[in-house]
């Protein structure tokens, strides 16, 4: 097994390496903020950052807190609902839904 004995901090920091050494062109990033402390979030971040913004590389990170973008700087932010993208915008978006509520952004 892999991983084992491991914190969600160092978990999340071995994924990073796994993902640095893989080099894929696009990557899913499903809850990558979850069971994070504040230190360990940053080190996620930065690793998403040097990894995945170069050229030709693209990243899906998906999250339910705006946290995560404290350290990783999206092109677009989109609601979803029902399955369906219901709002589109920048970081900004993640203010917003952070301040208002869900609710009140999908509407």
């Amino acid at each position: 097994p892999v991983n084992v004995g491991f914190s969600g901090g160092e978990k999340k920091r071995a994924e990073m390496v796994q993902m640095g050494i893989l080099d894929p062109k696009f990557a899913v990033l499903d809850e990558t903020d979850s069971g994070l402390d504040i230190d360990a979030l940053r080190i996620v971040g930065e690793g998403i950052n040097t990894i995945m913004r170069q050229p030709g590389k693209g990243v899906l990170l998906i999250t339910h807190y705006q946290r995560l973008l404290d350290y990783v700087k999206p092109d677009f932010v989109h609601v979803l609902a029902a399955g369906r993208i219901v709002k589109t915008g920048g970081p900004e978006l993640a203010l917003q839904l952070e301040e208002e509520g869900y609710e009140a952004v999908a509407a």
